[in-house]
Protein backbone atom coordinates (compact mmCIF):
# COMPACT_ATOMS: atom_id res chain seq x y z
CA UNK A 1 0.00 0.00 0.00
CA UNK A 2 0.91 3.70 -0.64
CA UNK A 3 3.09 5.32 2.09
CA UNK A 4 0.36 8.30 4.16
CA UNK A 5 1.99 11.57 4.74
CA UNK A 6 1.29 14.68 6.46
CA UNK A 7 0.35 17.33 4.29
CA UNK A 8 0.80 20.51 6.39
CA UNK A 9 1.04 20.94 9.59
CA UNK A 10 -2.40 21.06 11.13
CA UNK A 11 -3.39 17.19 10.86
CA UNK A 12 -4.17 16.90 7.53
CA UNK A 13 -2.80 12.75 6.71
CA UNK A 14 -3.39 12.34 2.86
CA UNK A 15 -1.72 9.20 0.16
CA UNK A 16 1.79 10.26 -0.89
CA UNK A 17 0.37 10.42 -4.21
CA UNK A 18 -2.88 11.88 -5.24
CA UNK A 19 -5.61 11.65 -8.22
CA UNK A 20 -6.22 14.32 -10.18
CA UNK A 21 -9.81 13.73 -11.47
CA UNK A 22 -10.67 16.44 -13.70
CA UNK A 23 -10.14 14.96 -17.12
CA UNK A 24 -12.41 12.23 -16.38
CA UNK A 25 -15.22 14.91 -17.02
CA UNK A 26 -14.01 16.81 -19.74
CA UNK A 27 -10.58 19.27 -20.94
CA UNK A 28 -9.15 15.90 -22.82
CA UNK A 29 -11.59 14.44 -24.98
CA UNK A 30 -14.59 12.59 -24.59
CA UNK A 31 -14.57 10.72 -21.20
CA UNK A 32 -16.23 7.23 -19.85
CA UNK A 33 -17.84 7.01 -16.89
CA UNK A 34 -17.40 3.79 -16.20
CA UNK A 35 -13.67 3.56 -16.78
CA UNK A 36 -12.93 6.10 -14.57
CA UNK A 37 -15.36 5.07 -11.63
CA UNK A 38 -13.72 1.75 -11.82
CA UNK A 39 -10.41 4.31 -12.04
CA UNK A 40 -11.62 5.78 -9.19
CA UNK A 41 -12.24 2.84 -7.31
CA UNK A 42 -8.57 1.19 -8.05
CA UNK A 43 -6.64 3.87 -6.97
CA UNK A 44 -8.55 3.13 -3.46
CA UNK A 45 -7.49 -0.57 -3.83
CA UNK A 46 -3.91 0.79 -4.29
CA UNK A 47 -3.98 3.38 -1.27
CA UNK A 48 -4.41 6.46 -3.77
CA UNK A 49 -6.73 7.86 -1.38
CA UNK A 50 -6.16 11.69 -1.91
CA UNK A 51 -8.89 12.58 -4.70
CA UNK A 52 -8.76 15.65 -6.15
CA UNK A 53 -11.77 17.72 -7.87
CA UNK A 54 -13.90 21.23 -8.24
CA UNK A 55 -16.89 22.51 -9.00
CA UNK A 56 -15.86 23.67 -12.15
CA UNK A 57 -15.13 20.54 -13.55
CA UNK A 58 -17.60 19.75 -15.85
CA UNK A 59 -19.24 22.31 -14.65
CA UNK A 60 -20.52 20.19 -11.45
CA UNK A 61 -19.83 16.95 -13.38
CA UNK A 62 -17.02 15.65 -11.93
CA UNK A 63 -18.17 15.99 -8.56
CA UNK A 64 -21.29 14.16 -8.92
CA UNK A 65 -18.83 10.83 -10.44
CA UNK A 66 -16.31 11.56 -7.65
CA UNK A 67 -18.81 11.23 -5.53
CA UNK A 68 -20.93 7.77 -6.41
CA UNK A 69 -17.46 6.29 -7.28
CA UNK A 70 -16.32 6.94 -3.49
CA UNK A 71 -19.78 5.64 -1.87
CA UNK A 72 -19.41 2.98 0.73
CA UNK A 73 -16.06 3.86 0.70
CA UNK A 74 -15.94 7.29 2.14
CA UNK A 75 -13.94 6.43 5.19
CA UNK A 76 -11.26 5.46 3.09
CA UNK A 77 -10.72 8.81 0.99
CA UNK A 78 -9.09 12.24 1.84
CA UNK A 79 -11.57 14.44 -0.85
CA UNK A 80 -10.46 17.33 -1.99
CA UNK A 81 -12.78 20.35 -3.84
CA UNK A 82 -12.32 23.66 -5.03
CA UNK A 83 -14.78 26.47 -5.46
CA UNK A 84 -14.59 30.47 -6.42
CA UNK A 85 -13.37 29.61 -10.37
CA UNK A 86 -16.83 30.85 -12.22
CA UNK A 87 -17.96 29.40 -16.36
CA UNK A 88 -20.30 31.48 -17.90
CA UNK A 89 -23.18 29.23 -18.50
CA UNK A 90 -23.98 30.34 -21.98
CA UNK A 91 -20.16 29.60 -22.61
CA UNK A 92 -18.24 27.66 -20.60
CA UNK A 93 -15.03 29.14 -21.90
CA UNK A 94 -15.55 32.26 -20.24
CA UNK A 95 -14.14 32.50 -16.77
CA UNK A 96 -14.55 34.49 -13.62
CA UNK A 97 -13.77 34.32 -10.04
CA UNK A 98 -16.11 35.06 -6.91
CA UNK A 99 -14.43 34.96 -3.04
CA UNK A 100 -16.91 36.52 -1.56
CA UNK A 101 -18.19 35.33 2.02
CA UNK A 102 -21.77 34.72 0.92
CA UNK A 103 -20.42 32.92 -2.51
CA UNK A 104 -18.16 30.32 -0.47
CA UNK A 105 -20.81 29.33 1.25
CA UNK A 106 -23.48 28.55 -1.24
CA UNK A 107 -20.60 26.54 -2.96
CA UNK A 108 -19.89 24.32 -0.42
CA UNK A 109 -23.11 23.66 0.07
CA UNK A 110 -23.31 22.73 -3.56
CA UNK A 111 -20.67 21.26 -3.14
CA UNK A 112 -21.63 18.27 -0.24
CA UNK A 113 -24.96 18.03 -2.11
CA UNK A 114 -23.15 17.03 -5.69
CA UNK A 115 -20.29 14.57 -4.02
CA UNK A 116 -22.91 13.17 -1.13
CA UNK A 117 -20.88 13.93 1.44
CA UNK A 118 -21.31 15.50 5.01
CA UNK A 119 -17.74 17.13 5.00
CA UNK A 120 -14.85 17.88 3.13
CA UNK A 121 -11.36 16.92 3.76
CA UNK A 122 -9.54 20.03 1.73
CA UNK A 123 -11.68 22.85 0.94
CA UNK A 124 -9.61 25.30 -1.64
CA UNK A 125 -9.98 28.94 -2.92
CA UNK A 126 -9.43 27.64 -6.85
CA UNK A 127 -8.16 31.35 -7.45
CA UNK A 128 -7.61 34.25 -5.69
CA UNK A 129 -10.49 36.88 -6.05
CA UNK A 130 -8.83 40.24 -6.72
CA UNK A 131 -12.18 42.10 -5.58
CA UNK A 132 -12.36 40.43 -2.20
CA UNK A 133 -10.02 41.09 0.40
CA UNK A 134 -8.42 37.25 1.12
CA UNK A 135 -9.18 37.84 4.87
CA UNK A 136 -12.66 37.90 3.83
CA UNK A 137 -12.60 34.45 1.88
CA UNK A 138 -10.19 32.49 4.32
CA UNK A 139 -13.02 33.85 7.28
CA UNK A 140 -15.88 32.47 6.01
CA UNK A 141 -13.78 29.25 4.99
CA UNK A 142 -12.98 28.90 8.34
CA UNK A 143 -16.64 29.06 9.53
CA UNK A 144 -17.08 26.08 7.77
CA UNK A 145 -14.25 24.06 9.90
CA UNK A 146 -15.85 25.69 13.02
CA UNK A 147 -19.14 24.38 11.89
CA UNK A 148 -17.70 20.95 10.70
CA UNK A 149 -18.60 21.00 6.98
CA UNK A 150 -14.90 21.39 6.27
CA UNK A 151 -11.76 19.50 7.70
CA UNK A 152 -9.01 21.79 6.22
CA UNK A 153 -8.24 24.84 4.06
CA UNK A 154 -6.76 24.97 1.10
CA UNK A 155 -5.55 27.72 -1.59
CA UNK A 156 -4.59 27.99 -5.38
CA UNK A 157 -2.27 29.65 -7.19
CA UNK A 158 -1.66 32.09 -4.88
CA UNK A 159 1.17 34.34 -4.40
CA UNK A 160 3.14 34.78 -1.12
CA UNK A 161 2.06 37.43 -0.02
CA UNK A 162 -1.50 36.76 -0.04
CA UNK A 163 -0.35 32.61 1.10
CA UNK A 164 1.14 34.95 4.55
CA UNK A 165 -2.61 37.06 5.30
CA UNK A 166 -4.60 33.94 4.26
CA UNK A 167 -2.49 31.89 7.14
CA UNK A 168 -3.16 34.42 9.69
CA UNK A 169 -6.55 34.79 8.73
CA UNK A 170 -7.33 30.78 9.13
CA UNK A 171 -4.87 28.09 9.32
CA UNK A 172 -4.18 26.93 5.74
CA UNK A 173 -3.04 23.08 5.48
CA UNK A 174 -1.87 22.92 1.51
CA UNK A 175 -1.17 25.25 -1.47
CA UNK A 176 -1.79 23.74 -4.56
CA UNK A 177 0.04 24.77 -8.11
CA UNK A 178 1.12 23.79 -10.96
CA UNK A 179 4.95 22.37 -10.89
CA UNK A 180 6.80 19.48 -12.82
CA UNK A 181 10.64 19.30 -14.03
CA UNK A 182 9.31 21.76 -17.02
CA UNK A 183 7.20 24.13 -14.82
CA UNK A 184 9.72 25.21 -11.85
CA UNK A 185 8.56 28.36 -10.84
CA UNK A 186 7.19 28.00 -7.70
CA UNK A 187 10.75 27.10 -6.62
CA UNK A 188 11.57 30.82 -6.36
CA UNK A 189 9.02 32.15 -3.62
CA UNK A 190 5.90 30.15 -3.40
CA UNK A 191 7.56 27.10 -2.09
CA UNK A 192 9.94 28.47 0.53
CA UNK A 193 6.85 30.22 1.66
CA UNK A 194 5.15 27.61 2.25
CA UNK A 195 7.25 25.18 3.66
CA UNK A 196 8.33 28.56 6.18
CA UNK A 197 4.48 28.47 7.22
CA UNK A 198 4.12 24.39 7.51
CA UNK A 199 1.64 23.97 4.44
CA UNK A 200 1.89 21.54 2.06
CA UNK A 201 2.55 21.75 -1.25
CA UNK A 202 0.07 20.00 -3.72
CA UNK A 203 1.64 19.88 -7.62
CA UNK A 204 -0.84 19.89 -10.36
CA UNK A 205 0.01 19.03 -13.30
CA UNK A 206 3.11 16.99 -12.58
CA UNK A 207 2.96 15.50 -15.99
CA UNK A 208 2.93 18.59 -17.76
CA UNK A 209 -1.03 17.64 -18.82
CA UNK A 210 0.16 14.63 -20.65
CA UNK A 211 3.16 15.97 -22.34
CA UNK A 212 5.64 14.90 -20.37
CA UNK A 213 4.38 11.42 -20.96
CA UNK A 214 6.35 11.24 -24.14
CA UNK A 215 2.85 10.27 -25.48
CA UNK A 216 2.22 13.47 -27.44
CA UNK A 217 4.41 14.67 -29.93
CA UNK A 218 2.38 16.87 -32.16
CA UNK A 219 -1.82 17.90 -31.68
CA UNK A 220 -2.86 14.87 -34.23
CA UNK A 221 -2.69 13.37 -31.12
CA UNK A 222 -5.19 15.14 -29.67
CA UNK A 223 -8.92 14.47 -29.60
CA UNK A 224 -11.03 17.61 -31.33
CA UNK A 225 -11.99 18.53 -28.05
CA UNK A 226 -9.14 18.88 -26.56
CA UNK A 227 -8.57 22.26 -24.16
CA UNK A 228 -4.23 21.35 -25.21
CA UNK A 229 -5.23 22.22 -28.79
CA UNK A 230 -5.63 25.57 -27.52
CA UNK A 231 -2.87 26.23 -25.32
CA UNK A 232 0.76 28.14 -26.28
CA UNK A 233 3.05 25.23 -24.94
CA UNK A 234 1.51 22.36 -27.54
CA UNK A 235 1.63 25.21 -30.33
CA UNK A 236 4.05 25.92 -33.23
CA UNK A 237 7.47 26.48 -32.27
CA UNK A 238 7.01 25.60 -28.12
CA UNK A 239 5.71 22.38 -29.04
CA UNK A 240 9.02 21.58 -31.10
CA UNK A 241 11.67 22.82 -27.76
CA UNK A 242 9.14 21.34 -25.35
CA UNK A 243 9.25 17.81 -27.20
CA UNK A 244 12.64 18.09 -26.63
CA UNK A 245 12.79 18.39 -23.04
CA UNK A 246 10.54 15.23 -22.87
CA UNK A 247 13.54 13.44 -25.45
CA UNK A 248 16.18 14.03 -22.01
CA UNK A 249 13.26 12.41 -19.78
CA UNK A 250 12.95 9.29 -22.20
CA UNK A 251 16.58 8.90 -22.39
CA UNK A 252 16.69 8.78 -18.41
CA UNK A 253 13.37 6.57 -18.29
CA UNK A 254 15.24 3.68 -20.92
CA UNK A 255 18.20 3.82 -18.26
CA UNK A 256 15.91 3.08 -15.51
CA UNK A 257 13.58 0.12 -17.41
CA UNK A 258 10.90 3.11 -16.44
CA UNK A 259 8.45 5.16 -18.54
CA UNK A 260 8.94 8.68 -18.90
CA UNK A 261 5.77 9.79 -17.33
CA UNK A 262 7.51 7.70 -13.79
CA UNK A 263 10.33 9.36 -14.23
CA UNK A 264 8.46 12.84 -14.09
CA UNK A 265 6.70 11.86 -11.15
CA UNK A 266 9.67 10.54 -9.40
CA UNK A 267 10.75 13.96 -9.85
CA UNK A 268 8.84 15.57 -8.34
CA UNK A 269 8.47 13.18 -5.16
CA UNK A 270 12.71 13.98 -5.01
CA UNK A 271 12.12 17.13 -3.93
CA UNK A 272 10.54 16.55 -0.65
CA UNK A 273 8.24 14.58 1.09
CA UNK A 274 6.15 17.73 1.98
CA UNK A 275 4.90 17.44 -1.68
CA UNK A 276 2.31 15.59 -2.96
CA UNK A 277 1.76 15.52 -6.30
CA UNK A 278 -1.71 14.64 -7.96
CA UNK A 279 -1.16 13.37 -11.43
CA UNK A 280 -4.69 13.03 -13.28
CA UNK A 281 -5.85 10.04 -15.56
CA UNK A 282 -9.16 8.65 -16.32
CA UNK A 283 -7.86 5.16 -16.78
CA UNK A 284 -6.69 2.05 -14.95
CA UNK A 285 -3.93 1.43 -16.48
CA UNK A 286 -1.71 4.71 -16.60
CA UNK A 287 -2.85 4.88 -12.67
CA UNK A 288 -1.36 2.06 -12.11
CA UNK A 289 1.41 3.18 -14.20
CA UNK A 290 1.90 6.44 -12.12
CA UNK A 291 1.30 4.90 -8.46
CA UNK A 292 4.88 2.74 -9.50
CA UNK A 293 6.64 5.94 -9.70
CA UNK A 294 6.91 5.84 -5.94
CA UNK A 295 9.15 2.68 -6.32
CA UNK A 296 11.53 4.62 -8.48
CA UNK A 297 15.01 5.91 -6.55
CA UNK A 298 16.55 8.88 -8.77
CA UNK A 299 20.49 9.25 -7.33
CA UNK A 300 22.09 12.68 -7.70
CA UNK A 301 23.31 12.38 -11.06
CA UNK A 302 19.77 11.58 -12.63
CA UNK A 303 18.19 14.66 -10.70
CA UNK A 304 21.22 16.85 -11.97
CA UNK A 305 20.22 15.40 -15.77
CA UNK A 306 16.81 16.44 -15.31
CA UNK A 307 17.25 19.84 -13.75
CA UNK A 308 19.15 20.80 -17.15
CA UNK A 309 16.45 19.46 -19.17
CA UNK A 310 15.01 23.05 -19.11
CA UNK A 311 11.69 24.66 -18.84
CA UNK A 312 8.54 24.32 -21.03
CA UNK A 313 8.70 27.16 -23.73
CA UNK A 314 5.11 29.32 -24.10
CA UNK A 315 2.32 30.25 -21.62
CA UNK A 316 0.88 28.18 -19.46
CA UNK A 317 -2.90 28.86 -20.74
CA UNK A 318 -4.07 31.54 -23.60
CA UNK A 319 -7.26 32.80 -22.09
CA UNK A 320 -8.29 31.47 -18.61
CA UNK A 321 -8.13 34.04 -15.65
CA UNK A 322 -4.80 34.92 -14.77
CA UNK A 323 -2.96 33.56 -11.50
CA UNK A 324 -2.59 35.33 -8.23
CA UNK A 325 0.71 36.77 -8.17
Amino acid sequence: MIQQVPLGTQGLVVSRQGLGCMGMSEFYGQGDDAESTATIQRALDLGVTFLDTADMYGPHTNEVLVGKAITGRRDEVQLATKFGNMRDPDDPRKRGVNGRPEYVREAVEGSLKRLGVDHIDLYYQHRVDPDTPIEETVGAMGALVEEGKVRYLGLSEAAPETIRRAHATFPISALQTEYSIWARQPEAEIIPTVRELGIGFVPYSPLGRGFLTGKVRSLDELAEDDFRRYQPRFAGDNLAHNVAIVEKIDAIAKDKGATAAQIALAWVHAQGADMVPIPGTKRRRYLEENAAALEIVLDADDLARLGEAGQAAGDRYADMTPVDR
